[in-house]
């Protein structure tokens, strides 16, 4: 891992509530970077990948050609945050905060001033 993702993945840990953060290729499925923990990353990146694949299908049927920023998933005490990079077509951020410690809008600013920095 580049020490450009070891750095991002750390930033993406700071935000207050983080769990595990992850950054994903969805044109395979596979975790380029991950930290924290408590679930299996590898396995959640492909399952999000799926996610994301179903979205950007879904918005073509429908003709909606705006761009995807973000895709929020609440869990009863988790909330799963995938933040798609538009620099680098092909990569989300896949970030797990708990919600009894994170703020969500905090999250989402966070993770766009994080990738801003990602160079791959």
């Amino acid at each position: 891992m580049s020490s450009n993702l070891e750095q991002s993945m750390q930033a993406a840990m700071t935000i207050n509530g983080a769990l595990a953060a992850a950054l994903v290729d969805f044109n395979s499925g596979m975790c380029l970077a991950q930290a924290g923990g408590g679930m299996n990353l590898d396995l959640a990146a492909a399952g999000n990948t799926e996610v994301v694949r179903a979205k950007l299908k879904t918005m073509e049927t429908l003709g909606l050609r705006r761009g995807l920023e973000d895709i929020l998933i609440t869990l009863v005490d988790q909330y799963h945050l995938i933040r798609l990079i538009p620099t680098h077509p092909g990569l989300f951020l896949y970030l797990v905060l708990d919600k009894a410690k994170g703020n969500l809008a905090l999250a989402r600013y966070k993770l766009s001033d994080i990738e801003r920095g990602i160079s791959v």
